[in-house]
C-alpha cells in the first residue's frame, strides 16, 4: 500500500522519477500559476478602475469617463457606465435650469404681493398678509435649497474645522444664542485640516446648532479628530427625540412637532441637508438621545473617504 510507504506495482515513487522531469513539472506549475494570475489582474483590473470611477463620479459629476478596455463584457460594462454617467449629468444640468426658472418665477410674485400688502390701510390685515408672505417665501427658499443641494461647482479644498466651528458659533452667539465651543483636553492636538466643500460643511453645521437652538437653552459643540476620521458632535439640552424617530427623522419634509409651525422647525429639510452633506463627503450623520437629556448630533467625515481632488 501506498501509505505503508510501498509503490502500487506500475507506479514510480518520486526518488525514482527523473530530476529533469520533476524540474519540468515544478516550471510548469509555477508557469501556469503565473499565467493565471496575470489573467486575473488583467480581468479584474478594468473592474477596479470602474469602482475607482464610480466613486469619483459620486462626487464629480465633471469626471472624465471610464476608459473601454478589457474583455468583451467589461467593455460592455464601461459603455452602459459612461452612458448613466452622460444622463446623469444631464438631468442634473436640466435640473439646475429648472431650479432656477422655479426661483425667478415664485419669488417674482412674491415681491409683487409684498409691495401690494403695503397699500392696506387696515394694520392688522397687512401684518397677517406680510407674515403669509414670509411664510412662503421660507417654504420656497427651504425647498430650493434642498433641490439645489450638493450640485453646486464649488472646488473642494482643506478646511481648517476649528476656525470654522468657531466663525459659525460666533455668528450664532451674536444672535444672541446660547452656544459654546467644549474646551479642548489639556494637551490635546489642533484638528488635521480636512479636504472638502466649505459652504456645505458650513451649511450643514449651521443647521445642526440652529435645529439644536431651537429646541434646547444651551447648545454645546464639541471637536473630535483622530486619524480615521473628523468628529463634530453638538449636545443640547433640549427634549430630544423619540427613538422611534431617530432615523425617519432625518427624510426630507418630515416634522415631529404637530402644529407644522414654521417658527418651530421650518418646511423639514434641515435634517436632510446634513445627512446628505455627510454623505457626499462618504460620512453619516448619527443622533442619539444621551443619558443626561437632550439630544447629540454627531456628524462623522471619515478622512479616508475625504475628498482629494
Amino acid at each position: 500500500m501506498a501509505a505503508s510507504g510501498h509503490v502500487q506495482p506500475g507506479m514510480l515513487s518520486l526518488e525514482a522519477m527523473p530530476v529533469r522531469f520533476v524540474w519540468h513539472l515544478l516550471l510548469t506549475l509555477v508557469a501556469v500559476i503565473g499565467v493565471s494570475l496575470i489573467a486575473v489582474r488583467w480581468i479584474t483590473k478594468p473592474l477596479q478602475q470602474m469602482a475607482v470611477a464610480a466613486t469619483t463620479f459620486a462626487h464629480d459629476l465633471d469626471a472624465a469617463p471610464l476608459e473601454e478596455s478589457g474583455p468583451t463584457e467589461v467593455r460592455r460594462a464601461a459603455a452602459a457606465f459612461n452612458f448613466m454617467q452622460t444622463r446623469l449629468r444631464q438631468l442634473v444640468v436640466e435640473r439646475g435650469r429648472a431650479l432656477a426658472a422655479v426661483s425667478h418665477d415664485l419669488r417674482t410674485p412674491l415681491t409683487r404681493m409684498r409691495l401690494r400688502a403695503e397699500l392696506v390701510d387696515d394694520p392688522a390685515l397687512q401684518k397677517k398678509l406680510n407674515a403669509d408672505i414670509d411664510a412662503m417665501q421660507a417654504m420656497v427658499n427651504g425647498v430650493l435649497a434642498y433641490l439645489r443641494g450638493l450640485e453646486d461647482s464649488e472646488p473642494v479644498q482643506t478646511i481648517n474645522i476649528d476656525a470654522l466651528l468657531h466663525s459659525i458659533v460666533e455668528d450664532e452667539r451674536s444672535l444672541g444664542r446660547a452656544v459654546e465651543i467644549a474646551q479642548a483636553a489639556a494637551g490635546a492636538a489642533t484638528a488635521e485640516p480636512y479636504a472638502g466643500k466649505l459652504s456645505i460643511l458650513r451649511r450643514a453645521i449651521a443647521n445642526l446648532i440652529d435645529n439644536a437652538v431651537a429646541h434646547g437653552q444651551t447648545v454645546t459643540v464639541r471637536l473630535e479628530d483622530s486619524p480615521a476620521e473628523l468628529r463634530i458632535v453638538i449636545d443640547d439640552d433640549g427634549p430630544g427625540i423619540p427613538e422611534a424617530d431617530l432615523a425617519r427623522v432625518t427624510e426630507p419634509f418630515v416634522r415631529l412637532d404637530v402644529s407644522r409651525s414654521l417658527d418651530t422647525g421650518g418646511v423639514g429639510l434641515g435634517l436632510a441637508i446634513v445627512r446628505d452633506a455627510a454623505a457626499y463627503h462618504g460620512g453619516r450623520l448619527i443622533l442619539e438621545n444621551p443619558a443626561e437629556g437632550g439630544l447629540r448630533a454627531i456628524l462623522v467625515l471619515p478622512r479616508t473617504a475625504s475628498l482629494d481632488r
